[in-house]
């Protein structure tokens, strides 16, 4: 991956629905070759997929939270299968230190996240322990994975 790659994929994660002839453009490369870059890109997986950036919080979800999570050491693989096909844990990290993993969730009001901790993720299988941090404020949502390329 040359500068120009990096320059693609900065430009495509700032916005997915720029041309080629533009995105070529702004690269210093006709459309076709642009083109060709973005597809041997997108084969050695380097990008993934184009996706909408949804605002959460018009559809209601404003309450973020990140959940430590402690569990059975027998129960890792069930653990992560119920993680990763909740619909309300958007990401789920294994970790080193104090737990074993970070899940970060998102609802519409506190109330929820109560139901949720209590009745969903207290649930699944080997929790043994939870500690949540309720975010007040978001400061940074997320940067371009680009960016920590140097």
């Amino acid at each position: 991956m040359d500068k120009i790659d990096r320059e693609i994929m900065r430009l495509l994660e700032e916005d997915a629905r720029i041309s080629f002839a533009e995105l070529g453009e702004r690269v210093g490369l006709s459309k076709t070759p642009c083109w060709q870059r973005v597809r041997e890109l997108e084969r050695q997986g380097l990008i993934r997929g184009y996706r909408t950036e949804v605002d959460a919080e018009g559809l209601g979800l404003r309450v973020h939270a990140f959940v430590h999570v402690t569990i059975n050491a027998a129960r890792h693989a069930e653990f992560e299968a119920a993680a990763a096909s909740h619909p309300s844990v958007l990401q789920c990290f294994t970790t080193a230190g104090q737990a074993d993993y970070l899940m970060h969730v998102l609802v519409g009001e506190i109330e929820q996240l109560d139901q949720l901790l209590r009745m969903e993720v207290r649930r699944m299988p080997g929790v043994q322990r939870l500690e949540t941090t309720v975010c007040m404020k978001t400061i940074k949502p997320r940067a371009p994975l680009t960016g920590c390329l140097r």
